[in-house]
């Protein structure tokens, strides 16, 4: 394809995208289920799972897609463009991360984190070893130690930014629940990419690579919150006129975000780390208010329900043609669950939160979403796992997803949940987190 062909190809695409997202939207609204569950279940039918398999001829026409990619298709520009969406929205949940509320709960946090990372690490590789083993669902090219690790990295992975959508979605934010629930997967999900950083390293027998992964990435983390977070805050008000961010400020913000997600992208993490992390640093009230504001719409609206349908292009379910193959996607899925949402019940109990809380931060904890599609993507891209296990890892990310909201609802309930108190300063210019 030429220029044009894949500008009027991405415009019919987008449209397309856009509107079938909204329309399983409306459909899961009325199952108490938040958009971005619905964009995820909507990048699986768009892909070969169902249209391609109900319209094969259409789905090729409307999706040209070489898996070999040695032509310009609809690979060429849906890949880059959906990640700059995914960086953005990293940006936006970093800067509603509240630092303050999760030390008022760090022993609870740790104890779920811990928790939420060991067992299902150990259940992950338990069932690696038997795919390595009994199956060809890893390359032949992927050691046994590689899939132990990756498959337990992918198990202890937690939906971090469809966590704290679905925490703002059943008003949880500042309680107890979306408190520890947001600091445990905040450091689960940061011990998960330093894993994933041993796999690529172990994979390209390059640990030198892995060394300046994770300590590139603490060093960027060091440098954003230690020296640009304090320029940031001194030079706050360059950025703000007549109680507004200015133009200046906005783009200075966008800069940095591009310039964290460049770097760690650069150094073998994955972009959304970068992003985060610089969203963490950005002075909070009017500048954070602002950013967000501007930012939020058009990103969640247009750019991030590309990266669900490329990751929906790239499942085909269909692979998962014989009962065997599906009773190990079902061990997958009661493995994650009992893994992860167990598990982080059971720590929550033993550090003194409410039965009631503990089942609320288990269900929540449980939801893999988003992350699981970006690691999974990474493997999937690198060769580390086969497209018959990435149907499998997608299935168990959108059913742990999709259980979250009504689990919570069966066994929490919506009724009101005591909020933690906020820093007087902090309150003034928070930034409340909507869709």
């Amino acid at each position: 394809m030429n220029n044009l062909h894949l500008a009027v190809q991405f415009f019919l695409q987008l449209a397309v995208i856009l509107l079938f997202c909204r329309l399983v939207g409306a459909i899961a609204l009325r199952f108490g289920q938040p958009q971005v569950v619905a964009e995820m279940l909507a990048g699986v039918l768009l892909g070969p799972s169902l249209f391609g398999l109900l319209w094969p001829e259409a789905q090729r026409w409307l999706f040209p897609w070489d898996t070999t990619q040695q032509m310009r298709d609809t690979q060429s520009y849906l890949f880059p463009t959906s990640q700059l969406g995914l960086a953005l929205y990293m940006f936006v949940v970093g800067m509603e991360f509240r630092v303050d509320i999760v030390q008022r709960r760090l022993k609870s946090s740790i104890a779920v984190s811990v928790a939420g990372m060991v067992t299902p690490l150990l259940f992950g590789a338990a069932l690696a070893w038997i795919f390595f083993h009994y199956t060809d669902l890893f390359p032949k090219k992927t050691s046994l130690v590689e899939a132990m690790l990756f498959l337990g990295a992918s198990m202890c992975i937690t939906a971090f930014p469809v966590l704290a959508r679905i925490i703002h979605y059943k008003k949880l934010s500042g309680t107890v629940m979306g408190t520890v629930a947001l600091g445990a997967g905040a450091i689960d999900d940061a011990t998960a990419w330093c894993l994933l950083a041993v796999v690529l390293a172990s994979f390209d027998k390059n640990w030198n690579h892995a060394l300046a992964n994770i300590g590139g990435g603490l060093a960027y983390v060091a440098v954003t919150l230690l020296v640009v977070r304090p320029l940031l805050a001194r030079g706050k008000t360059l950025l703000v006129k007549d109680g507004m961010l200015t133009d200046a400020g906005l783009v200075l913000g966008l800069v940095l975000m591009i310039l964290g997600a460049f770097f760690t992208d650069l150094i073998g993490l994955h972009a959304v780390f970068g992003a985060f992390v610089m969203g963490a640093a950005m002075p909070r009230g009017v500048v954070v208010r602002d950013l967000i504001g501007r930012i939020q719409p058009l990103t969640v609206a247009l750019l991030l329900p590309l990266f669900f349908t490329y990751s929906g292009l790239n499942t085909k379910i269909g692979l998962l043609n014989s009962g065997f193959l599906w009773l190990m996607c079902g061990a997958v899925l009661v493995a994650a669950v009992v893994g992860k949402g167990v598990a982080c019940w059971v720590a929550a109990r033993a550090t003194g939160v409410p039965n009631r809380e503990a089942l609320g931060i288990g269900t929540l904890m449980n939801a893999r979403g988003l992350m699981e599609l970006i690691i999974i993507n990474i493997g999937l891209q690198r060769g580390i796992i086969s497209e018959g296990l990435f149907a499998t890892l997608v299935i168990m990310a959108v059913v742990t997803t999709l259980m979250a909201s009504p689990l919570f609802e069966r066994l929490v309930g919506s009724g009101t949940h005591q909020p933690v108190p906020e820093p007087e300063a902090e309150e003034a210019g928070e930034a409340k987190f909507a869709r």
